[in-house]
């Protein structure tokens, strides 16, 4: 018969994972943060002029674009010309926006 014993020091110790907080559920008034992309989301269909600027571009280091918003995803915007052209546009490259409107912002 085969006996084993035990001693401190004979299993490393094991590391404990740090507690976090749980998640807080949503205030029922507030449905999104205040995220440009979530701005934008609650705008679609909007007609405004968006300006860009790019780094280390040497056909052009900014562009103005003026549409309407299709959609808006985090990294990302989709904006269609009142012609019909339509553009995927990467945030980072985002400056401001402006409408001729009133936008929506109930955050």
């Amino acid at each position: 018969m085969v006996q084993y014993y035990w001693y401190p020091g004979a299993f490393p110790p094991q590391q404990q994972q740090p507690m976090t907080p749980p998640a807080q559920p949503p205030s029922p008034g507030r449905q999104e943060e205040s995220y440009i992309e979530n701005i934008l989301r609650m705008n679609r269909g909007k007609l405004g002029t968006f300006y860009f600027t790019f780094e280390n571009n040497k056909e052009w280091n900014a562009k103005v674009i003026q549409g309407y918003v299709e959609a808006a995803g985090r990294d990302h915007v989709i904006i269609s010309d009142p012609n019909g052209k339509r553009y995927l546009m990467l945030m980072i490259y985002l400056d401001y926006v402006t409408f001729d409107e009133e936008i929506n912002y109930n955050l």
